[in-house]
């Protein structure tokens, strides 16, 4: 029965590794990160017609029986 030559898998592990981490890091490097978060939280919120109006929810289980 031939053994297995395993040689050449350290060398083929550590290729692969590199190789990954040289893809990641060309995909994360295009992404366009904003400088301040901030900003974009404060451009995205919309006033809603029943934030400004007092409301009540009464639940059913609150209810005057």
């Amino acid at each position: 029965m031939p053994q297995l030559d395993t040689s050449a898998w350290l060398t083929t592990i550590l290729s692969m590794f590199l190789a990954l981490f040289i893809i990641f890091q060309l995909k994360i490097s295009k992404h366009d990160f904003h400088h301040n978060p901030e900003l974009t939280t404060k451009m995205l919120n919309q006033n809603t017609p029943w934030e400004t109006k007092w409301t009540k929810i009464y639940l059913p289980l609150s209810l005057p029986l």
